[in-house]
């Protein structure tokens, strides 16, 4: 568990620099006074000040900021902002500094993506085996297949077709597919398991590409559009209560599978716990990405809209009115991470 633990404070790390690092370099290039940059939250370990910003290690792993002068708005309700506050930059260079965040994040899931392409390969939407009586073969699909498209949207990895089958609950699946050059479209009304106590379309798929060059960037792009997909379904099905508390982790849960994750891959050596850990840290930095850009006060993607009010309307919203939004935020996210831990601890018992 210790050397679990190790891997989960890396790739929090990771995640998290990565993700203030955004907001830091656009606001240090756009003169912003940046007060305080730090990662965890807490206690502060230890710090420094390097020109005129601090930098802080805090003690629990759950999160990190990238604070800006005038920010919260307090200081200018008394006066006190100097030239380089965030409120006295451009509205788009604020929406810039604040969108940079994400956007980072997406940036460094892609390059792990790259990494992971470039060791691993991919596995292509080939159709290898049809079950006999299964949906597919009631439609005429066939080993040698290629499956490019599921109900509309494109599909160029053996995953996608996997995750569109594991979270079907029984709605007909449109698949385009190529067989010998040719185009055809079916549509698989899947069958339901008793056993397994859940739906499948009656096929297993995988062709390994040992990718060229182009092709790693390439496939790297379309390994992270599929962990975007995995991310915004996951968020529909929570909203749509169509998954349990059990299947939602904070910290703790990310602790238990990275402990899991580390405990099958060490058998086959370092490489593959390096190359399984990494894999982790791009499912997080991608959900960290987006999670930020949803439109919920006192995420990025709150004060995005914020900021587009205020360029649409030609002058910002009242900071105290805004600073209430983003602390009513802040307290609801605060009280919703105090019951993700709850609920991962009970796990253990």
């Amino acid at each position: 568990m210790a050397v679990s633990i190790i891997c989960f404070l890396l790739i929090f790390c990771v995640v998290v620099i990565s993700h203030e690092f955004g907001h830091f370099i656009v606001a240090k290039k756009n003169g912003i006074h940046v007060v305080e940059f730090f990662v965890g939250m807490g206690p502060t370990l230890f710090s420094f000040v390097k020109g005129d910003t601090k930098y802080s290690l805090k003690l629990l792993p759950i999160g990190g900021a990238c604070v800006f002068e005038g920010e919260d708005g307090l200081e200018s309700e008394k006066g006190e902002l100097s030239e380089g506050a965030f409120p006295n930059a451009p509205v788009w260079v604020r929406f810039a500094t604040v969108f940079a965040g994400p956007l980072f994040n997406f940036i460094t899931a892609y390059l792990m993506s790259v990494i992971l392409v470039w060791a691993c390969g991919v596995q292509l939407p080939v159709i290898q085996t049809v079950s006999d009586g299964g949906a597919a073969e009631e439609v005429g699909l066939m080993p040698g297949d290629v499956i490019t498209e599921m109900n509309g949207s494109n599909v160029h990895l053996q995953d996608q077709v996997y995750f569109f089958s594991a979270v079907n609950k029984g709605e007909a699946i449109e698949i385009a597919y190529e067989r010998d050059g040719e185009e055809f479209t079916v549509t698989v009304n899947p069958k339901f398991s008793e056993e397994d106590n859940r739906y499948y379309i009656g096929i297993t798929s995988g062709e390994f590409l040992d990718c060229s060059v182009p092709q790693v960037f390439q496939y790297a792009f379309y390994n992270m559009e599929y962990w975007v997909q995995y991310t915004f379904k996951s968020l529909s099905m929570l909203v749509q209560g169509q998954v349990s508390k059990d299947e939602v982790s904070g910290p703790v849960g990310i602790v238990k599978v990275v402990d899991e994750t580390y405990d099958v891959a060490k058998e086959y050596g370092i490489s593959s716990v390096i190359l399984s850990m990494l894999n982790i840290a791009l499912l997080l930095s991608v959900n960290l990405g987006i999670l930020n850009l949803l439109p919920v006060p006192a995420l990025d993607g709150g004060r995005l809209v914020f900021l587009l009010i205020e360029a649409l309307r030609g002058k910002p919203i009242p900071p105290e009115k805004e600073g209430m939004v983003h602390l009513a935020g802040m307290m609801a996210l605060m009280v919703l991470m105090v019951l993700v831990l709850f609920n991962d601890i009970s796990k253990f018992f």
